[in-house]
C-alpha cells in the first residue's frame, strides 16, 4: 500500500508543478493585454446635436375629399360633355328609386305576366318591388333588357380600370326561399 501512496502524492506533486509552469506565460499575456489597452485609444467622433423638428400645418382639408359626392358628380358632368358619352343620357334622366340600392342587396323572388307583360318581383330591405322591362335599378345605371322566370338581364355602365365607361352584362337570378 506505501508504493501506492507515494505514487498518488508523486502524481499530485507534478500536477501542481505543471500548473505553476503554466501561471508564467498567462501573466506575460495579461500585463500584454492590459499595454495594448494603455496604448490603444479609440477615435469616436462626437455626434452632432440633434435637428430641431418643426411641424407643418396640414393644409389637405382645404381641398375636395377625393371621395365626395361634389367630386363625382363634378366628374360624370365632365363625362357627359363628351360626344357619344354613354353617361349623358343617363344623367337627364330623373333616376328612379331602386337605383338607390346595390345590385347584390337585391334579390329577385319572383315573376309574374301581366296583360302579357313580363315583371319581376324583387325583395330589397324587406319590401317587394315590381319592375318590368326599361327600368331602372341598382347604382351602375343598370337598365332592365329582359326578365324571364328565372333571371332579369340588366345592362349597366361602369368604368373599366382606365377610366373609360363601358357597357356590361349583369344578372339576377330567382332565389328560392325554403
Amino acid at each position: 500500500m506505501s508504493t501506492r501512496i507515494v505514487l498518488s502524492s508523486a502524481l499530485v506533486l507534478m500536477a501542481a508543478a505543471s500548473l505553476t509552469a503554466c501561471s508564467g506565460p498567462e501573466d506575460e499575456l495579461q500585463s500584454w493585454m492590459n499595454q495594448q489597452r494603455q496604448q490603444v485609444r479609440p477615435n469616436v467622433q462626437p455626434l452632432s446635436a440633434p435637428m430641431t423638428f418643426t411641424p407643418e400645418p396640414y393644409s389637405g382639408m382645404e381641398g375636395t375629399e377625393p371621395f365626395s359626392p361634389r367630386k363625382l358628380t363634378g366628374a360624370l358632368k365632365q363625362e357627359a360633355a363628351q360626344p357619344n358619352s354613354l353617361v349623358a343620357s343617363e344623367l337627364n334622366r330623373r333616376k328612379e328609386p331602386l337605383e338607390a340600392f346595390p345590385l347584390d342587396s337585391m334579390s329577385m323572388v319572383g315573376s309574374v305576366n301581366r296583360r302579357g307583360v313580363p315583371h319581376a318581383l324583387l325583395k330589397v330591405d324587406n319590401l317587394l318591388y315590381q319592375v318590368k322591362v326599361g327600368e331602372y335599378i341598382g347604382q351602375n345605371y343598370g337598365k332592365i333588357m329582359k326578365i324571364t322566370e328565372t333571371d332579369i338581364e340588366l345592362r349597366e355602365i361602369v368604368q373599366d380600370a382606365a377610366g373609360e365607361w363601358i357597357e356590361r352584362t349583369a344578372t339576377l337570378q330567382l332565389q328560392e326561399t325554403r
